[in-house]
């Protein structure tokens, strides 16, 4: 259920325009799960992803400026430490405007939502929104709704193996083309006491935010290697993804 004040933002025509189409702010499109309280939210459903060498890979797009966005965040917060999954927290841009600029929001994460979106023919973005695998998608503010999510859409022992020593990684043979990228993120638990826009006043805990996502290459079938970046801080992580196409399914995922 929509909350009355993103009604009024929605009927204002609070939208930002974003890579050539149109982000609806303060709007969930997804579903009525957004209403689940702090409580629930806190203890999340026991997920089952694939393994530790092929975790289900779990998106979460959200912002703090929206006030829809702590319990999901919340939730994908408590997955972050499982090894069979792979939780990865992108900031958007688009509630930047309203009130609160986000503390890690970059432009290149609100594209690559909306190159879900576009790929899914969807034609708008919202937050929080979480993808599994780079198909499924659940609003993620219901604690049983990811969990089964989580469960029902793990990739399996499938896909080609990623295999990464002395600054390169190798991602083995298989089928199809995918492009290559490597994210990394932040394993902290990030405090961050929002001063302004409809957080006002909360502190919200993030982990696994991701600081920077970059396309290494292609991947064709054959086994192909690629030079890995340092990370720009020795605390940050790295993981590979191997992605069909612009918005496509994640083939294959590994921490490095």
């Amino acid at each position: 259920m929509t909350r009355p004040s993103s009604l009024s933002l929605l009927f204002a025509g609070a939208a930002l325009a974003v890579g050539g189409a149109f982000a609806v702010t303060g709007f969930n499109p997804m579903g009525s799960s957004v209403g689940v309280t702090a409580a629930s939210a806190a203890a999340p459903a026991v997920a089952r992803g694939a393994d530790a060498a092929h975790p289900t890979v779990v998106e979460l797009f959200e912002s703090q400026g929206c006030s829809d966005c702590p319990p999901a965040n919340a939730n994908v917060n408590a997955l972050a430490a499982r090894p069979d999954i792979l939780a990865l927290n992108f900031a958007v841009t688009y509630w930047d405007q309203l009130g609160w600029k986000d503390t890690f929001a970059k432009p290149a994460y609100t594209a690559r939502q909306w190159d879900y979106s576009n790929a899914a023919g969807r034609g708008q973005v919202a937050t929080p929104q979480v993808i599994i695998n780079g198909g499924a998608t659940v609003v993620g503010a219901n604690p049983q709704t990811l969990a089964r999510a989580v469960q029902d859409n793990a990739r399996g022992l499938g896909g080609p193996q990623i295999v990464a020593a002395k600054g390169k990684v190798t991602v083995g043979k298989g089928s199809g083309t995918a492009t290559v990228w490597i994210v990394y993120y932040d394993p902290r638990t990030l405090t961050v006491p929002i001063r302004a826009g409809e957080n006002a006043g909360r502190t919200l805990d993030h982990r696994n935010v991701v600081r920077s996502l970059a396309a290494l290459g292609s991947w064709n079938g054959a086994p192909a290697t690629f030079t890995v970046p340092a990370p720009s801080d020795r605390a940050y992580r790295s993981a590979i993804l191997v992605q069909q196409g612009k918005g496509g399914k994640i083939i294959a995922a590994s921490r490095i």
